[in-house]
């Protein structure tokens, strides 16, 4: 028997209209913005000295290889007329919160990734005839219009085809990837652009001959679950242009965390104990005025040679005040230092949010 009436076949997913905005070089696009003399030269936000480090980087700059999470005397080697800005993150948090103003009046479901991009979900907020991309388009206009900064769009029918298309076209592109061109728009691209795929993945997967869309494709769902876990799944999904992902507007933060890059090595536990103290305080101050409160402290040691470590320690409750935070990131620094190569950065960070400091939420990054 083959079936009958009674058979009817299975729904089909609701295919969402999703849009990726990105922010174009954010922080370094503020400061050209609001200082005509940076306008069309290279700019590095950041830390200009021997130890800083490159948070963000103009289009100028990036022609010379300069990228975000980069020494400052690397970027400098690479690009020796590179002018460093020091960060004022006041003014950027402005800014965001006038863009994120612009996505609330387009839909509710709007799940901010950091300062400078998010995913809207317009699905079931379209007038009659309107398409995503056209909310996209004026989406763009309006940040122009209001901060005088340009946005990359991309919009697709999932969260993570949405944010490939947002890179294509930039700065100041649109990218839409239909659910005809989805499966296959991942074939050629390298596997370390996917979302989701860290560079250690990448190497990873390098090792096994894995370096596009398409060799990721070839490899059944069995191989990369043994191989990579739970993971293995969201990799054999993506290959195929599959992301079941909801668009979340109420993920709340999972960390907030502060470090330091010191101009000289600390050496001893006495210098490092000195220095966790203002890291303490500006983790405390972030968390209070968010009323988190977190259970785990995990401190991040990067060594002169920029290898690194973190330590971390998880209490059954919350973490009372910032001098029990302070405390407890001393006793975990203690089992680290002194080293003879000298400590180049700390940092400290507050995590395992939860109510009265129980089960810790599903949450995202402090940006």
């Amino acid at each position: 028997m083959t079936g009958g009436a009674d058979m009817a076949p299975a729904a089909q997913p609701v295919l969402r209209r999703i849009i990726h905005i990105d922010m174009d070089a954010f922080y370094a696009s503020v400061e050209q913005r609001d200082n005509p003399d940076l306008r069309g030269k290279p700019v590095a936000v950041g830390g200009g000295s021997m130890r800083g480090v490159v948070a963000a980087a103009s289009y100028e700059a990036r022609v010379f290889g300069v990228r975000s999470a980069m020494p400052s005397v690397t970027a400098r080697r690479q690009c020796p007329d590179l002018i460093f800005v020091k960060p004022r993150f006041d003014v950027y948090r402005a800014v965001s919160a006038q863009i994120r103003d612009i996505f609330a009046d387009h839909t509710p479901l709007v799940e901010p990734l950091s300062l400078d991009e998010a995913y809207l979900d317009v699905t079931d907020h379209l007038w009659p005839g309107q398409t995503a991309t056209q909310v996209a388009r004026e989406i763009r206009a309006r940040i122009r219009e209001a901060t005088g900064l340009t946005a990359s769009a991309g919009v697709s029918y999932n969260k993570f085809l949405a944010k490939l298309a947002s890179d294509r076209n930039k700065p100041d592109g649109l990218c839409v990837i239909t659910p005809e061109r989805g499966p296959d728009f991942v074939l050629d691209l390298p596997v370390g652009r996917f979302h989701g795929i860290g560079p250690a993945t990448a190497r990873k997967m390098d090792a096994m001959g894995i370096r596009t869309g398409a060799d990721l494709r070839a490899q059944d769902l069995a191989f990369l679950t043994r191989r990579f876990g739970k993971s293995g799944r969201y990799y054999w999904n993506i290959a195929r242009g599959i992301d079941h992902r909801q668009v979340r507007p109420d993920r709340v933060r999972k960390s907030v965390g502060a470090e330091s890059t010191y101009h000289t090595d600390l050496m001893t536990l006495p210098e490092c104990d000195a220095a966790l103290a203002p890291l303490a305080s500006k983790v405390w101050r972030h968390a209070s005025r968010h009323e988190l409160r977190g259970r785990t402290v995990t401190l991040k040691v990067k060594f002169a040679d920029f290898r690194q470590v973190t330590r971390a320690r998880t209490l059954p409750r919350a973490v009372e005040t910032e001098a029990e935070m302070l405390d407890i990131a001393r006793d975990l620094i203690a089992a680290v230092m002194p080293d003879p190569r000298g400590a180049r950065l700390l940092g400290i960070t507050l995590s395992g949010f939860g109510r009265d400091g129980g089960d810790p939420a599903q949450l995202d990054l402090f940006a």
